[in-house]
């Protein structure tokens, strides 16, 4: 699914709880990450609750990156696969000329996470964004 279903179909549910329960769905629809790739080099820092993130680079040029990541927390898995609609199979220039903020905002999240799970997606967002810094050209 990209990012304009995902969209619009968010704008389609009724309350809120409906809309945790579909981000708790996509979570369970992560692929799963493998145990010996949560470390503390692939912690995500500022989440309250554990984050993983780990990525892979393709050989294509320009090169595109794809993401894998775990959370201890079932709406945060929710919000990790989020963010992988908006960044993976994208390359560097891409990931970071994405608005996030404003996908954000549009599906309303901005007013409906409480401000400690707000400052762990922007950490993820962080982190994904210093992956894909890291293979920068010279």
């Amino acid at each position: 699914m990209d990012i304009e279903t995902l969209a619009e179909n968010f704008e389609l549910l009724g309350p809120w709880e409906e809309r945790y329960r579909y981000l708790i769905d996509l979570g369970r629809q992560l692929e799963a990450m493998p145990e010996a790739d949560k470390t503390e080099q692939t912690r995500v820092r500022g989440c309250m609750s554990q984050v993983w993130l780990t990525h892979e680079v393709t050989d294509e040029q320009p090169p595109r990156f794809h993401f894998r990541g775990d959370s201890d927390a079932h709406i945060v898995k929710g919000l990790i696969a989020l963010l992988f609609m908006a960044y993976s199979g994208k390359t560097a220039e891409q990931i970071r000329e994405t608005d996030i903020k404003a996908l954000f905002g549009r599906l309303g999240l901005e007013s409906h996470l409480s401000m400690n799970r707000r400052n762990g997606f922007y950490a993820m967002v962080e982190r994904i964004r210093s992956l894909a810094g890291t293979r920068e050209p010279a």
